[in-house]
């Protein structure tokens, strides 16, 4: 399964349609600024599934901050990054992940891509900033690849 992620849009939505047209995922995956981005991909894709979180640029959007599941037998934690304090550092955020079981950490908000696995508590965490798909001088994004429970790809690409 594919998974692809954005983040940061900006109203920028061409970039978001040339990686879905070129990578064919399965997921989609936006972390926010602006959610009614992903909306509108989900309405020009109604047969991909997308999941969105609300970023600090989204107003009074009623789309949660939040978001954790379990998609192909991975637990998938999904914030902003914004009220976590991301640009000061990922620690907080990464422990939110864990106190949710997560194995994946994806946040957004500092437009600068990033990528770790990180061992905290004794377990292992992805932590996946996929950068600004729409704001930034090299737009990116990332791609998340599960097969049967087990992380088998995970980074940034440009855009």
């Amino acid at each position: 399964m594919k998974i692809i992620v954005f983040s940061d849009s900006h109203r920028e939505l061409e970039g978001m349609r040339q990686v879905i047209g070129r990578e064919k995922p399965d997921y989609v995956f936006h972390l926010g600024d602006h959610d009614s981005d992903a909306e509108q991909i989900s309405r020009d894709y109604p047969a991909l599934a997308v999941a969105m979180v609300r970023g600090n640029c989204d107003g009074w959007s009623d789309t949660p901050k939040t978001l954790c599941f379990v998609l192909g037998g991975v637990r998938f934690f999904l914030c902003h990054g914004h009220t976590l304090g991301v640009k000061g550092g990922y620690l907080r955020a990464e422990y939110a992940a864990l106190e949710q079981n997560a194995d994946v950490l994806l946040f957004g908000h500092t437009h600068e891509a990033y990528y770790a696995c990180e061992e905290r508590g004794g377990r292992r965490l992805y932590v996946l900033n996929p950068g600004s798909c729409g704001c930034s001088w090299e737009p990116s994004y990332g791609r998340i690849v599960v097969d049967r429970g087990t992380i088998r790809e995970i980074g940034y690409f440009k855009v």
